[in-house]
């Protein structure tokens, strides 16, 4: 019946096409691939391929073994990893995705008393995953998910962690400067800075901009924090981060900060993380942790 083995051989037929490449990729001989699958196939009574020319095409039976690959392998592959570090006296690992630009700070101020607390387990902070982490935490890629924006799963789970305000931020000599809060309209004339993410995932548009028909005059994209900042400083745009963030830049940026809207933006990160992980004793402790931290603010 269905094996392990099965299932990986299927993997490696859809990712290259051919059997003596499968073959090489799992270091066996054609012969014993073929006849594995072989006998499969006669078992279940379906065939789980076709040969176009040279290349292999699944069929539907095949199609649906690798959704069950794709579904079983990582899990799998994530267990024995726990196991092997357990093995070696590691004790454990937890890996962290991301889907925060700005938050990375913050994260560390959780990681380091974690590290001390938990001296057996190591933390490991993925920011590839950065929106695009739910498909991570769902395939095992990693355990816990920092996000702001939570999509739902019936297998996910999320915890608020800590509240905070998303606001306009731009120099001292800035026009708009010295304004408790500004409306969208002000924003028309405005070169605005963000991170790297569509507009639609980002708060300024998709709860500030767009909800009133109104768009500024150029939008901008900046990987790092830091650059950000230096060019809203220097006068070139505005940007829209958290409030506690801009608080704590160095004063000689000069930058100044004001609602947006008149009750302002308000947002909360979340960590989410898989329901069977919910008794994980490293899990756990991690958000304990970031609870804590999370009632003082960041």
């Amino acid at each position: 019946m269905l094996e392990r083995h099965h299932l990986k051989i299927i993997a490696a037929i859809d990712e290259h096409g051919t059997l003596t490449e499968a073959a090489e990729k799992m270091h066996l001989t054609q012969s014993a691939l073929s006849h594995s699958m072989r006998k499969l196939e006669q078992s279940l009574g379906t065939p789980l391929w076709q040969k176009e020319g040279r290349r292999l095409r699944l069929t539907h039976a095949g199609t649906t073994v690798l959704n069950l690959a794709q579904r079983v392998l990582p899990q799998i592959e994530h267990t024995e990893e726990q196991l092997y570090e357990i093995a070696d006296g590691k004790q454990g690992a937890l890996r962290i995705g991301m889907e925060c630009h700005p938050c990375y700070q913050w994260l560390l101020r959780v990681v380091r008393p974690f590290l001390l607390s938990y001296p057996g387990v190591d933390v490991d902070v993925r920011q590839k995953f950065t929106f695009g982490g739910l498909q991570a935490l769902h395939g095992y890629d990693i355990d816990l998910l920092l996000t702001p924006d939570p999509l739902h799963l019936p297998s996910v789970v999320y915890q608020a962690v800590f509240d905070y305000e998303q606001v306009l931020v731009m120099s001292h000599s800035h026009p708009l400067a010295g304004k408790a809060w500004v409306s969208p309209e002000d924003l028309r004339s405005e070169v605005l800075f963000t991170y790297p993410v569509e507009p639609s995932r980002l708060d300024i548009f998709s709860h500030f901009l767009t909800p009133a028909g109104c768009g500024v005059k150029r939008h901008k994209c900046i990987e790092t924090t830091e650059i950000l900042l230096q060019m809203v400083s220097a006068g070139r745009g505005v940007g829209a981060l958290p409030r506690w963030l801009v608080e704590e830049q160095d004063t000689e940026l000069a930058l100044t900060t004001a609602r947006l809207g008149k009750e302002g933006l308000a947002k909360s990160l979340h960590l989410g993380y898989r329901k069977t992980d919910a008794n994980a004793p490293f899990v756990r402790a991690f958000i304990d942790m970031a609870l804590k931290l999370g009632h003082t603010g960041p």
